[in-house]
C-alpha cells in the first residue's frame, strides 16, 4: 500500500501546456472538449519509426534447430487446412510494425480496429485470430473551411504525411486530396478508452479543432462495454474576424482491412435515422466463408449542424463517381446533395473495384462562436466463426439482436449516450488521476495498458453454456441430435491411494466423437455423487471427459463467455500462464469476467481429450489435454472445445500452471467473497493440488521441475527445486489450506498446512543463499543466477491477503537484490528487470529468455515490491518499462507493448496480454476491503496430520463440497447441431 514517502523517487510531467497553447486550452475548456491534465502525449509530425525485433544468437539457433523443423513442418501442414498455426515464426506481415499506434476502437470482444496517434486506422481484428496492421488510407476524417469574403479557403485531410502518389498527374484516387497538415501545431493525447487530437490553428490559423474519440470501455458495465462502436467529437472555435463555413468529412472503405476491399459483393445503403442521425451502412461480404459485417458511419444533424452523405465512391477511373469528384464536390460546396438519401441500397462491387462512402456535416461557427459536431462509427458482425467451424453469437447481440443491421442502431445510441460515458469513465478515473502520491507516468499508463483488452483479439460471446443456441458448425446425425449427454464431473472413488475417474461415453459436448477414442464407456448417470471406485498400481486413471463450462449460479452472473488472445503473434485463447500476470486489471474491472474464466478453467482441469499431440521440442507424442492438469489456454481454432493449442511442450507435465490455478482461483475467491463461486470450483482446486504432487519426486512435500522449459518461461531450462515454481507452489499450499477451511473441508486445509510447513524448510535449504533464492537446486552454470520472477508466489500471498511465504527480512533481501542487480545494472535502471542476471552482474545469456526483459514481469516485480514496503525501488523498477516503452525516447512500443525486449531494445511479441500486470501495482496500493478482512489462516500453529500423507489418499471433503456444489453434480447437455 501507498505510504507517505512513496514519491522521494523522480516524478515526471508532461502537461498539456508543453503541446498546446494555454490559450487553445482555455478556449476548449468545455464539454471535456480540451485535453486532460493527464496524459500520454506526441506531436502529430513525431517520426513513427520501424520497430527493430529481437534475432537469436547463433548458439540459441543451433540449440533450436530441431525445433524449427518441427514447427515449419507443422506451420505448413496448418496451412494447407487453411488456418494458420497458434505460433508462427516464418511468417511476416507486409506492413512493418512501427511507432504509429494510438487508442483502439470500440468496446471489448466484438472486433477491434485501432487509431494511429497520427489519425490512421489501423490494426484490423474484426475476424477471430486474424490481424491485419496496415491502414487503410481512405478512411479519413477532412476538414474544409471558407470564410465570408471567400478571401481565405482550407481544404486538408486531418492526418499529417504524404500520401503514395501525391501529385501525380490524372490521379482519381485518394492522392488527388489535400494532405496538407504539418503537424507541426497539432498534438494527440491518450488517456485510454479516450484520446483527443488538438488542431492548434492548423490548418486555419483562426480556427481550433479537437477531435475526443471515446469508446465505451466501463467498468462494471457488462453491456455498453461490449458494443463496437465509437465517437469522435469534433469541438470548433472561431477566433477570427470572419464567420467561418466548416464542413467535416468522415469517409470510409468497404473494408476489413487488408485486401478485403477488392474481393467484390459489397454493397453501400444510405439511411436517416432517429434524432438526427443520419448516414451510410457498409455492407461488407466476407472471404473464406467468414460471417459478414456491416459497418455504419453517422453524424448527428443538430438545429445548427447539417449533415448529408455520398453513399459510394471509388478510387479509380472506372468509378461513376471517383474520390478525385468527390474531393471537389466538398471542396466546392462543403456539402452532398440532399437527394442521396433516396439512393438505396448500391450495386454490389466487382472483385477488384474499392467501394468507399462519406459523411459530411457542415456548420456555420460565428466570431468567437464554438460549435460540437458528432460522428461515429459501428461495425456489426453479430456470429463469431472459428476456423474449425463452431460459431457464436456476440455479446451485444444480446441487446442489439443478430442482424448486421444493428450498426444503425449502435451508431445512435452511441451518439446519444457518449456523454453519459464519458461521465462514467471520469467516476472511474478521477481517484487515480486526483492521487498526488502517484508518479505522473505511472497514472496514464495504467489506464492506457488497458487498451489490449480491446487490441488484444478478445472475444466476448452472449451465452454462458455453448448451445445450439449460440454454437453451430457441427452438422450430426438425427439420432445425435436428440442424444444426452449425461456428464459426471467430479465423481471420485479413492481407494489404496489411487483414484480413477469416469466419464458416461466418448463424445464431447456437440455429439462429436473423439478421434481416439472409439472404445467409449457405458457408465450411466448416478443421482448420488458417489463414484466408482477404482486403483491401478498407484497411479491416476483418466478417461476423456466432456468439456463444457459452469455455469454462473444466477441470472446476474451471466455475463457471457469472454476469451482474449496471448498476443496477436501467439495466437491462443486466454493462455493461462500469462492470465496470471493479467488477469488483475479483469478482476478489478470486470470481476464477473474474471470468475468465467476462472469457471471454464475450473471445468477444463476435471476434462480429458485423448486425441494424440505431436510436442514440437521432442518430437514425441503425448494426448492433446491430461485430467487434473489445468491446460496451457483454452485453444486456437475450436476455443473451448479443442483446449492446449500450444504444443511446443507437453504442458501436462508443467509445474507452473496448477499452482498458479489455486493462487488465482483463491485471489478471486477472497476477493469477491463469492461463495457460490468458490464451492463450484473446490473440487478442481483440490484435484489439481493432487495432480502436482506426483511432481515431488523425493517425498519433502517440494515439487521439483525435470530438466526442461516446464514453466511459462518455455526456453528457460530448469532442474530440480526452482525458485519460480517452487514458490508458487508454497503459495497454492497456503492458498488451497485457506480456502479449504472456507468451504469446509477441514481435513484437506489441515494437510495443505503440514505439507507447507515441510515444503518451506526444504525450499529455504536447497535455494536460499543468505540474500536471494538461487534460480535453482541443479549444477548448471546458471542454477546461482538471480531471477526477477522468483517471488511471483510470494507476490499472489500478499495480494490476496494471506501470511507472507517467509520471513521479512528475506523477502526484502531478495527483492533488493533484484533491484540493484536485475534492474540498475541494465541501463541504469532504463529499462525494466531483466529475467536473469548472474551475481557478478552480467547478464545471464543461457537462453534467449534469461536475456529478455519481460514487461508484464516488471510490473509483477513492482508490485511485489509495494507490498513489501518498497514503493521508490517498485516505481524506479516499473518506470524502466514506460522510459523504454513508452517515452519519446523509448523505443515506440506505446499501444502495442510487447512481451519482451533485449537490453538493446529489440522487441519479441508485439500487442501482449503480460503487461497487463501494471494492474497488480494498482492492486498492490490500494488492497481491497475484502482482501484485508479476509480470515487469516496460521500455518504454523498446531499441525494435526503428518506432511507425509498424500492427497489423493482421503477424500472426505470432496464428497462433502461437491454435493454442495450443483455444477458439479450430473450435469446434463443438449448436443448442439
Amino acid at each position: 500500500m501507498v505510504t507517505s514517502n512513496l514519491f522521494h523517487c523522480r516524478k515526471n510531467s508532461w502537461p498539456p501546456e508543453e503541446y498546446v497553447s494555454r490559450t487553445t486550452l482555455q478556449l476548449l475548456d468545455f464539454e471535456s472538449a480540451a485535453p486532460p491534465e493527464h496524459a500520454w502525449r506526441r506531436r502529430l509530425n513525431s517520426h513513427a519509426n520501424i520497430l527493430k525485433e529481437f534475432s537469436v544468437t547463433f548458439m540459441e539457433a543451433v540449440k533450436m534447430v530441431q525445433l524449427g523443423i518441427r514447427l515449419w513442418s507443422y506451420v505448413r501442414e496448418e496451412a494447407s487446412h487453411g488456418r494458420k498455426a497458434p505460433i508462427d515464426p516464418f511468417t511476416r506481415e507486409s506492413c512493418k510494425p512501427s511507432a504509429s499506434q494510438g487508442v483502439p476502437l470500440g468496446g471489448m470482444g466484438s472486433g477491434s480496429i485501432s487509431r494511429g496517434f497520427r489519425g490512421e486506422f489501423r490494426q484490423w481484428q474484426i475476424v477471430p485470430s486474424i490481424c491485419d496492421a496496415s491502414p487503410v488510407m481512405a478512411n479519413q476524417f477532412s476538414i474544409f473551411i471558407s470564410r465570408d469574403g471567400g478571401s481565405k479557403n482550407y481544404a486538408s485531410v486531418l492526418a499529417p504525411g504524404q500520401h503514395e502518389g501525391l501529385g501525380k498527374a490524372g490521379d482519381q484516387g485518394i492522392s488527388s486530396w489535400g494532405w496538407n497538415l504539418s503537424g507541426q501545431h497539432s498534438t494527440y493525447h491518450a488517456l485510454f478508452p479516450r484520446a483527443w487530437t488538438i488542431y492548434d490553428g492548423e490548418p486555419d490559423a483562426d480556427l481550433k479543432v479537437s477531435c475526443r474519440q471515446i469508446s465505451p470501455f466501463i467498468p462494471h458495465n457488462y453491456r455498453d462495454s461490449s458494443l463496437p462502436t465509437a465517437v469522435f467529437v469534433y469541438t470548433l472555435v472561431n477566433t477570427g474576424k470572419e464567420r467561418a463555413k466548416v464542413s467535416l468529412l468522415f469517409t470510409w472503405a468497404n473494408s476489413i482491412g487488408g485486401v478485403s476491399h477488392l474481393s467484390g459483393d459489397h454493397v453501400n445503403e444510405p439511411f436517416i435515422g432517429e434524432d438526427g442521425v443520419s448516414g451510410v451502412l457498409l455492407h461488407h461480404k466476407t472471404a473464406k466463408c467468414n460471417p459478414p459485417v456491416t459497418f455504419a458511419i453517422a453524424a448527428c444533424e443538430t438545429q445548427n449542424v447539417s449533415v448529408t452523405v455520398l453513399p459510394c465512391f471509388g478510387l479509380s477511373e472506372a468509378s461513376c463517381m471517383t474520390a478525385k469528384d468527390m474531393w471537389g464536390k466538398m471542396v466546392q460546396d462543403g456539402q452532398f446533395d440532399r437527394e442521396n438519401f433516396n439512393c438505396g441500397p448500391s450495386m454490389p462491387s466487382s472483385p477488384g473495384e474499392t467501394l468507399c462512402a462519406a459523411v459530411s456535416a457542415c456548420t456555420w461557427v460565428e466570431p468567437h462562436g464554438k460549435c460540437t459536431v458528432a460522428f461515429a462509427l459501428a461495425w456489426s458482425s453479430p456470429k463469431i466463426k472459428f476456423s474449425k467451424g463452431s460459431s457464436y453469437h456476440r455479446r451485444y447481440t444480446k441487446f442489439y439482436g443478430t442482424s448486421e443491421r444493428a450498426a444503425q442502431n449502435l451508431v445512435h445510441d452511441a451518439l446519444t449516450h457518449y456523454k453519459w460515458w464519458e461521465e462514467e469513465i471520469e467516476k472511474w478515473q478521477n481517484p487515480t488521476l486526483k492521487d498526488e502520491r502517484l508518479p505522473e507516468w505511472y497514472k496514464f499508463t495504467l489506464f492506457n495498458e488497458l487498451y489490449f483488452l480491446v487490441a488484444g483479439g478478445t472475444v466476448w460471446i452472449d451465452s454462458p453454456l455453448l448451445t445450439e443456441d449460440t454454437r453451430d458448425g457441427h452438422h450430426q446425425s438425427k439420432e445425435m441430435e436428440t442424444m444426452v449427454i449425461n456428464i459426471i464431473e467430479a465423481q471420485v472413488s479413492h481407494t489404496k491411494g489411487a483414484v480413477k475417474h469416469t466419464t458416461t461415453n466418448g463424445y464431447n459436448v456437440t455429439g462429436v466423437r473423439s478421434e481416439d477414442n472409439d472404445e467409449t464407456s457405458n457408465a450411466e448417470c448416478t443421482s448420488n455423487d458417489e463414484s466408482a471406485v477404482s486403483q491401478e498400481k498407484g497411479n491416476f486413471n483418466h478417461s476423456l471427459q466432456p468439456f463444457s463450462p459452469l455455469e454462473p449460479q444466477n441470472d446476474s452472473d451471466d455475463v457471457g463467455r469472454f476469451l482474449y488472445l496471448e498476443g496477436v503473434e501467439y495466437i491462443m485463447w486466454c493462455t493461462y500462464d500469462v492470465h496470471f500476470y493479467a488477469s488483475f486489471a479483469l478482476l478489478e474491472l470486470f470481476p464477473k469476467i474474471e470468475l468465467n474464466i476462472q469457471r471454464d478453467f475450473a471445468k477444463a482441469v476435471l476434462s480429458e481429450d485423448g486425441r494424440k499431440v505431436k510436442f514440437l521440442a521432442e518430437g514425441n507424442v503425448g494426448i492433446r489435454k491430461v485430467r487434473g492438469a489445468v491446460p496451457h489456454d483454452l485453444g486456437t481454432h475450436d476455443p473451448w472445445n479443442e483446449m492446449n493449442a500450444y504444443n511446443i511442450h507437453d504442458t501436462s507435465k508443467w509445474k507452473d500452471l496448477n499452482p498458479k490455478f489455486v493462487l488465482q482461483v483463491y485471489r478471486d475467491f477472497a476477493a469477491t467473497q463469492d461463495m457460490s463461486f468458490g464451492v463450484d470450483v473446490w473440487p478442481a482446486v483440490r484435484t489439481a493440488m493432487e495432480y502436482t504432487e506426483q511432481f515431488d519426486r523425493d517425498d519433502d512435500a517440494l515439487i521439483e521441475n525435470d530438466g526442461f522449459p516446464d514453466q511459462t518461461y518455455d526456453a528457460w531450462t530448469v532442474h530440480g527445486v526452482s525458485a519460480y515454481c517452487g514458490c508458487l507452489w508454497l503459495a497454492a499450499l497456503q492458498a488451497a489450506a485457506a480456502m479449504a477451511f472456507q468451504v469446509g473441508d477441514k481435513y484437506f486445509a489441515e494437510l495443505c498446512k503440514s505439507k507447507f510447513v515441510k515444503a518451506k524448510s526444504a525450499f529455504e535449504a536447497k535455494l536460499w543463499n543468505g540474500s536471494y533464492f538461487n534460480y535453482d537446486s541443479g549444477s548448471s552454470s546458471n542454477s546461482k543466477s538471480i531471477q526477477a520472477d522468483q517471488l511471483a508466489g510470494q507476490w499472489y500471498t500478499a495480494s490476496a491477503g494471506l501470511p507472507p511465504l517467509f520471513d521479512e527480512v528475506k523477502i526484502r533481501s531478495s527483492l533488493q537484490k533484484i533491484y540493484d542487480f536485475n534492474v540498475m545494472k541494465v541501463r541504469g535502471g532504463r529499462m525494466g528487470a531483466v529475467n536473469g542476471m548472474h551475481p557478478n552482474g552480467k547478464v545471464d545469456e543461457t537462453c534467449m529468455q534469461s536475456r529478455e526483459i519481460w514487461t508484464g514481469v516488471t510490473y509483477a516485480v513492482a508490485a511485489t515490491m509495494i507490498l513489501a514496503g518498497m514503493e521508490d525501488q517498485a516505481f524506479t523498477c516499473a518506470e524502466g518499462i514506460f522510459l523504454a516503452g513508452w517515452s519519446e525516447e523509448g523505443y515506440g512500443y506505446w499501444f502495442q507493448t510487447p512481451e519482451a525486449w533485449t537490453t538493446d531494445g529489440h522487441f519479441r511479441s508485439l500487442i501482449y496480454m503480460r503487461p497487463l500486470a501494471i494492474w497488480g501495482m494498482q492492486w498492490a496500493l490500494s488492497l481491497p476491503k475484502a482482501i484485508l478482512e479476509a480470515p487469516k489462516i496460521n500455518i504454523m500453529d498446531r499441525l494435526l496430520l503428518s506432511p507425509s500423507t498424500r492427497f489423493a489418499l482421503h477424500e472426505t471433503g470432496v464428497r462433502k463440497i461437491a454435493n454442495k456444489a450443483k455444477c458439479f453434480g450430473a450435469s446434463v447437455f443438449h448436443c448442439a447441431c
